[in-house]
């Protein structure tokens, strides 16, 4: 790899020791890596020549023309669209790609997270661009079944606060709790409802005085009651930030900075964690960060949580 930048855990679930990283590779004519999850990739799922794919995401039973399929989409920045590949195949099914902010003067997509909501099973995607406005930065789309194997984009909504300082490329949903977090680079960590019936209004702006410089990935490790980590990378420290994903006692947005992390990743803007028993060598989860070294590392959780953080 070149330049690698945000990984996406595909859990299979007929056998979840054989779930699927993938990871970008942000070079022009990179591309979207697939990894097992000893690390080694799987060539033939590998998708190349994608230009300047930048963060991926990755969400379950999409409804194609009557069949659920799992799905990853990434953001084609130098490309303008998003690009949707079915899963675990790897086959592409948007037509050669979806334009994204086309009534925008300013838009290389970058940051990318799917949400599904959980009354009807429609899946949307929020992307945020290079740059925006002070409001309304991030766009969310539905992501529609078009027909003949291939789907399209509905737009919904703009919406979310920009300090205008550098940029917003972090961007993750906790679908089980119905809200999206991103993080504001030089500013803070900002909340959201995912659902857009709920409205655009910030439930929360946390981590403003617990970073260094960058505030960038952002990845939710989630117990079944509810609760759990939401972990921030503090690039420029190389380390990540771990907040308490139901906030406090008294009130579900106030996220206090539990602890931080020092892990071997270099310079980290991307991370994925999940909770999901995967065999003997991660049975309470993994969390894999992005580093400039060229590589993705791959943690066992128990070793993240140590004796201060809960394991599924």
């Amino acid at each position: 790899m070149f330049d690698s930048d945000d990984p996406a855990i595909w859990i299979n679930k007929n056998d979840p020791s054989k779930s699927i990283i993938l990871g970008t590779d942000k070079e022009d004519g990179g591309g979207l890596y697939a990894f097992d999850l000893q690390g080694k990739i799987i060539k033939d799922k590998c998708v190349l020549n994608l230009d300047r794919p930048n963060n991926v995401d990755i969400a379950y039973d999409f409804n194609l023309g009557g069949k659920k399929v799992d799905i990853a989409v990434t953001t084609e920045r130098s490309k303008n669209q998003l690009r949707v590949f079915s899963l675990p195949d790897m086959k592409p099914i948007d037509g050669g790609g979806l334009p994204v902010f086309v009534d925008r003067d300013i838009k290389d997509p970058m940051g990318i997270a799917l949400y599904t909501n959980p009354k009807d099973g429609a899946i949307y995607a929020i992307v945020g661009p290079k740059d925006g406005p002070s409001t309304g930065y991030l766009t969310q789309y539905r992501i529609d079944n078009a027909g003949r194997g291939n789907v399209k984009l509905t737009k919904i909504r703009d919406f979310g606060n920009y300090s205008g300082v550098k940029e917003i490329e972090a961007i993750a949903v906790d679908n089980e709790l119905g809200y999206v977090y991103y993080s504001d680079e030089a500013f803070g960590v900002r909340k959201y409802y995912a659902d857009p019936a709920k409205g655009d209004e910030e439930l929360a702006l946390f981590g403003t005085k617990d970073f260094g410089r960058d505030i960038e990935g952002i990845s939710i490790y989630k117990m079944d009651d509810g609760t759990g980590y939401i972990l921030i990378s503090d690039q420029q420290q190389n380390t990540f930030n771990v907040f308490p994903r139901e906030g406090s006692q008294d009130d579900p947005h106030n996220h206090k900075l539990i602890k931080s992390i020092e892990l071997m990743t270099l310079e980290s803007d991307g991370s994925e964690v999940t909770s999901v028993n995967l065999g003997p060598e991660y049975p309470s989860g993994m969390f894999v960060g992005m580093s400039t070294d060229k590589t993705y590392h791959i943690y066992d959780w128990r070793d993240i949580a140590g004796n201060d953080l809960k394991s599924r």
